[in-house]
């Protein structure tokens, strides 16, 4: 998941139901975990809550590993000039490394020709 799908969901913001449906089995980089943290604390979550409310979903923490943040660089390397964060580039890194699809609002990644399959919640 990326953090625009968890942020949608936690917000009830469109495209929520799309990732309600995708919770079970899904997962997050510690990279976008961190992301989502800082989002709900810079809309008034308590900084002691934040970690709190996004874990309640029952999504799989993700720990970074090497091969993933060289899969990282590599990506956001050749994705920059489409507006790629390093944040999005860690989250695409992971669902490549697995073998699975990403669930994001984020429309530009459709474009993207990474061997990902892209879904979109909105």
């Amino acid at each position: 998941m990326d953090s625009s799908a968890v942020l949608a969901r936690l917000h009830g913001e469109p495209g929520a139901e799309a990732v309600t449906a995708a919770l079970a089995g899904s997962c997050i980089s510690a990279i976008n975990f961190a992301e989502v943290v800082s989002k709900l604390i810079g809309r008034g979550v308590p900084e002691a809550e934040a970690a709190k409310v996004a874990r309640r979903l029952g999504i799989e923490f993700v720990d970074v590993d090497e091969d993933q943040a060289v899969s990282a660089g590599m990506i956001h390397s050749a994705t920059r000039a489409a507006g790629i964060s390093m944040a999005d580039a860690f989250c695409l890194a992971l669902a490549k490394q697995r073998g699975s699809s990403v669930l994001t609002s984020d429309r530009a990644w459709k474009s993207l020709d990474l061997g990902v399959e892209v879904m979109l919640i909105r």
